[in-house]
């Protein structure tokens, strides 16, 4: 199997390299120096900044040979930056798929389930990172196309729309190689220490081009003269707000099936009468084309670029189910939160990998969920036991409820939102380190295991340069039991609730320290000064912020600039792509 999957990877980039490519000026346009001098040390520090404590091995030829030849692949100095992002890019990818090979390698000498299981996670996350790596070689290569015919302002949309898809992908990719880590938690450690040398090299040159990255934005105009965007608050899919289906369903056709259930007309609970049309449906009684979701997420085109429309009938739905990277553009319609529930009962204490527990796990872009429950039933004591992995980018989820105790929401990677939903857990209950907005939700905890503590989030940045976080928007926290907002997974940990209501059961400091150990005490303390986390707005008897702690990092919210930068708008750029899902959103904050 790992052999396979590196011949597709290797297929990748040599597509990659060899396709047409555009000069990518449109991405990070406009630089100027005040003279060729200025551009030329530019150029030499991004140049040393991309081969940034690289690996000093006769192979690699350490620094300086990195810096030689970065030098000669972006065709010598004199072009620009552009250049050399790009040529670190396409290095960087060299390297994610030569890492892909190597972890895959180490399959024959697992002896435990458990490893096996790490080391398939940790070529599936490594293919993340190719693609992701990849759809910014892409985005650098392409976005120059077709812009000369738009006027300035829209160009500049569209080289600042690549250059925060430039951001989330870089983000997305750096975050892939520790939960490949991760899942080795609870093995000897031997093949732990193979795992890591073989991606420690990746993870240092995906940072840097970060550090790259914002680097070129510090400069970049389009940074400092953003033309206004549309200034609508709320949007769903063009129709009118609060409706529940975009417009584009109405524009599939049928599949020939000849007024089988798979051209149901569905009514619209909301919103005037309006139908859709479905691809296919499924029912466990067999009044569908399938039985279980599983198959009809399976049977559903790969490479989509329309939206393909999977609706599933009331009943519970016992499966995990996996969207995977190829299945793009699914969405996935039930019948109402509590009516269709896709159950599932893994969990870390039952041998599975955090990252392999999920009920449901999404990584196709463009995936929509709406009126359904996704569970874990492992229960309080089994330790972590996901219900929704989501690495899906430009995902939303409507009326969606995500139900288990310990890590049931797994935002791992890229952006996502989430709205009207019902997300209910324990301890650490929205993990992971995607870019995430979760608005007007219910967050509900639930009765603790003796010895619990517990908190809602842990986010896991752990990079200053990554653009991730969870932002909470008009959420309702419920907290009839005890909780912490919550605590601080990775050093750069970064959380925002605003405008939300906070129940009785929120602790008065707020935010709780991870737990110190033996070899992390100096880390996990050095990230009480540089994570963030800010309220901003919130009320309830939960709200007060007199008695919350007193960590550099934390911040009470005042400016609405600040709190601004959290919004859909801000946040996740989701007047670019909420529209078209047909999820009501509210782009701004609720008051100015």
């Amino acid at each position: 199997m790992a052999s396979s999957f590196l011949l597709l990877l290797l297929t990748s980039v040599l597509l990659l390299a060899t396709a047409p490519r555009g000069d990518g000026r449109a991405v990070f346009a406009g630089l100027s120096f005040e003279s060729p001098g200025e551009a030329e040390a530019f150029e030499d520090a991004l140049l040393r900044q991309a081969c940034f404590n690289v690996s000093l091995s006769p192979s690699a030829g350490g620094r300086e040979a990195c810096v030689s030849r970065l030098d000669t692949a972006r065709g010598g100095a004199g072009g620009g930056p552009v250049p050399v992002l790009r040529a670190a890019l396409r290095g960087t990818l060299g390297e994610a798929v030569g890492a892909a090979g190597a972890v895959g390698g180490l399959a024959s000498l697992s002896n435990h389930a458990r490893e096996e299981m790490a080391v398939r996670d940790c070529v599936e996350l490594l293919g993340y990172s190719v693609d992701e790596l990849g759809w910014a070689l892409d985005a650098m290569a392409e976005t120059d196309d077709g812009l000369e015919e738009l006027d300035a302002s829209r160009a500049a949309a569209a080289a600042r729309r690549a250059e925060d898809d430039l951001h989330a992908w870089l983000s997305a990719a750096l975050g892939n190689q520790d939960t490949c880590l991760e899942g080795f938690r609870g093995t000897d450690g031997r093949l732990l220490r193979r795992v890591e040398a073989a991606v420690a090299q990746l993870s240092q040159l995906v940072s840097n081009l970060l550090a790259m990255h914002k680097r070129l934005r510090s400069i970049s105009p389009l940074l400092h003269h953003a033309p206004p965007r549309n200034n609508g608050t709320s949007g769903s899919g063009g129709g009118e707000p609060g409706s529940e289906l975009p417009p584009w369903v109405m524009d599939i056709e049928g599949g020939g099936s000849g007024g089988r259930d798979e051209e149901l007309l569905l009514k619209r609970a909301r919103g005037g009468g309006r139908s859709m049309q479905v691809d296919v449906v499924v029912a466990q009684d067999g009044s569908g084309r399938y039985r279980t979701v599983s198959e009809a997420v399976a049977r559903a085109p790969s490479h989509s670029k329309r939206k393909y429309v999977i609706y599933v009938k009331r009943g519970v739905y016992h499966e995990n189910v996996e969207v995977r990277k190829k299945k793009t553009n699914i969405v996935l319609v039930g019948e109402g939160m509590g009516e269709t529930v896709i159950s599932g009962s893994r969990s870390f204490s039952g041998g599975w990998t955090t990252f392999r527990s999920a009920t449901f796990a999404v990584a196709g872009a463009g995936f929509v969920a709406r009126d359904l429950t996704i569970r874990n039933t492992a229960g309080p004591a089994a330790h972590q036991a996901v219900a929704l992995r989501v690495d899906s980018d430009r995902s939303a989820f409507f009326r969606v409820a995500v139900e288990g105790h310990q890590d049931t929401l797994y935002a791992h990677s890229l952006r996502q939102f989430y709205r009207d939903c019902r997300v209910a857990g324990t301890v650490d209950f929205v993990f992971g380190n995607g870019i995430a907005v979760l608005q007007r939700t219910l967050v509900v905890t639930l009765p603790l295991a003796p010895g619990q503590a517990g908190s809602v989030t842990a986010q896991g940045r752990r990079d200053p340069n990554q653009n991730t976080g969870f932002a909470f928007h008009g959420c309702v926290v419920e907290a009839r039991h005890p909780t912490f907002l919550g605590r601080p997974w990775k050093p750069f940990s970064r959380v925002v609730v605003m405008e939300s209501y906070l129940g009785p059961g929120v602790q008065a400091r707020g935010w709780l320290e991870w737990a110190a150990t033996a070899t992390g005490a100096g880390e996990r303390g050095a990230a009480l000064a540089t994570l963030f986390y800010g309220e901003y707005g919130n009320y309830g008897p939960g709200a007060g912020v007199a008695g919350r702690v007193k960590w550099p990092g934390y911040h009470v919210i005042a400016d609405t600039a600040v709190a601004g930068r959290f919004t859909v708008r801000r946040f996740i750029d989701g007047l670019a792509w909420l529209p078209a899902t047909g999820v009501t959103f509210t782009a701004d904050l609720f008051r100015k």
